[in-house]
């Protein structure tokens, strides 16, 4: 279906101009987790601060897991792939959502900007409720050479939307012609640099960062994840005190 925009009005909303200084969040994005302490499995706060970089693809509980992810990196693809059962089966036990930051460092390791297209492009398919539909589509497009810049096309983007399904064309095709969430793409970059927490994947869980991935597996993460849980529990379940009235 082609959809013909007319009106200066609309077409102006699409201006390019500042687009890379604006950070313009995704629909849902939110704050990172946040650790109340250093100390390791702590819990985060109740209000998470701070620029909306992720993106949940669950309800609230009580454990928070947020993944880094570089959608023209192999590692990060391969990771998908190694815990996509896992990641579901977490999702259907009601104790833990997902959060996703996109980076783009490969951008820089390998030249080009597949990954910076791929990841305005996801963050306008999330506007549409269809983030996780839409990067599945992604992975399965990745060059097996992440010097190949194929991520970078717009138009593979457009046909990524339709095969992912339930996406609108009319909406997402100018968001991503015109970067519309590009500022909000290289804010998370930039914060994921600042914080050197290391090459993706990472995982967080409750905002601690997963020091050593290459030992992580499915069965470790379930079992870190248990362990977060019962110790969030321990703490809401701890009495407070409080103030008497004299």
């Amino acid at each position: 279906m082609v959809v013909v925009f007319g009106g200066s009005a609309v077409i102006g909303a699409h201006v390019r101009s500042t687009k890379d200084d604006k950070v313009s969040a995704p629909s849902g994005a939110v704050a990172a987790a946040q650790p109340n302490d250093p100390e390791p499995g702590a819990s985060p706060t109740a209000t998470p601060k701070g620029p909306k970089l992720d993106i949940p693809v669950a309800p609230s509980v009580p454990v928070t897991v947020t993944v880094f992810e570089d959608l023209r990196s192999p590692d990060s693809k391969a990771f998908q792939e190694e815990y996509a059962d896992t990641i579901r089966q977490l999702l259907a036990s009601g104790q833990v959502r997902f959060q996703y930051r996109l980076v783009t460092a490969s951008d820089a390791q390998y030249g080009g900007k597949g990954s910076s297209v791929a990841a305005n492009a996801a963050a306008c398919a999330q506007d549409q409720g269809r983030f996780s539909a839409f990067v599945k589509e992604v992975w399965k497009a990745q060059p097996a050479d992440p010097k190949d810049d194929a991520l970078a096309s717009v138009s593979l983007m457009k046909k990524l939307a339709h095969k992912a399904g339930k996406i609108k064309a009319g909406t997402f095709e100018p968001c991503v012609e015109q970067r519309d969430h590009e500022g909000w793409v290289l804010a998370s970059q930039k914060d994921y640099a600042a914080a050197r927490v290391g090459a993706v994947p990472v995982v967080q869980i409750n905002g601690v960062t997963v020091k050593d991935m290459t030992s992580l597996t499915p069965a470790s993460l379930k079992s870190k994840i248990a362990a977060e849980a019962k110790h969030v529990a321990a703490i809401e379940a701890t009495p407070t005190d409080t103030p008497t009235q004299g």
